[in-house]
């Protein structure tokens, strides 16, 4: 909407296209749906009214004065610059289509639909004990019988199976373990934040490379985020030597 039309007035207070809005802004998904559109819905500006009705006459009794209110507003206005503060600092973030296609170029193997593994793992939580476990398979014992006699992991019952899982779905120290080695490995120890893995590779499944159009809107988010957080940490940086901070923990 026009945010100079005016919509009405309340004891000489204007409401305008611009408090319009913010109201319809303001509202979830379903609600700024409903009452969303380009045609005016008389609902709101109601709405507006009453508010304005009530802003009239929390002013005639002197509200704004309270100190409740005083606090209250100090702490509204200190977290709208906090947020208005980093809103400036990043809006002249750009990703440009270059830096997207060498990011798809650098990482195509990243890339993948569909691509997914079964494998089956012991699982505990000393980095000896697993070790000791590794040597027992490569000398040539079952590794569902010692996945059943030594795991931590309720996949135990089912000699270490997990199942058929696609990327995203394991932590990722353990996921870069499964898809970098062959079928039929069982690899050395992996850490996680769970403990040791040994991990047998049963089946992969490569799925199709993705191409650089299903992808580069998901590439240019992750790379802006990336410099967002370089710029913000940098001026955190800055802002850490030019005033004092004090910790109590």
């Amino acid at each position: 909407m026009d945010k100079d039309k005016l919509l009405a007035e309340v004891n000489g207070k204007k409401i305008t296209g611009v408090d319009y809005n913010l109201f319809i802004d303001s509202l979830n998904p379903q609600l700024k749906q409903y009452f969303g559109g380009e045609e005016i819905n008389k609902e709101v500006v109601n709405e507006l009214v009453y508010q304005a009705l009530l802003y009239q006459d929390a002013i005639e009794k002197g509200m704004d004065k309270n100190d409740e209110f005083i606090q209250v507003l100090e702490k509204t206005k200190e977290s709208m610059l906090k947020t208005y503060a980093l809103g400036k600092l990043l809006e002249k973030v750009t990703v440009t289509e270059d830096e997207v296609k060498k990011f798809y170029e650098d990482n195509k193997d990243a890339f993948k639909e569909g691509e997914s593994a079964n494998a089956s793992h012991i699982l505990v939580e000393e980095e000896d004990k697993a070790r000791e476990i590794y040597e027992k398979i490569k000398s040539g014992e079952d590794f569902a019988s010692l996945a059943k006699d030594f795991s931590t992991c309720p996949s135990k019952e089912k000699g270490g199976e997990l199942g058929t899982f696609t990327r995203g779905q394991m932590v990722k120290e353990f996921e870069d373990a499964v898809f970098a080695n062959e079928v039929g490995t069982v690899t050395k120890p992996v850490k996680t934040q769970f403990g040791y893995h040994i991990i047998k590779i049963n089946d992969k499944n490569k799925g199709r490379d993705l191409a650089f159009d299903e992808v580069k809107d998901k590439i240019a988010t992750q790379i802006r985020r990336q410099k967002e957080q370089e710029i913000y940490s940098k001026k955190i940086a800055e802002l850490k030597d030019k005033y004092e901070v004090k910790m109590d923990i």
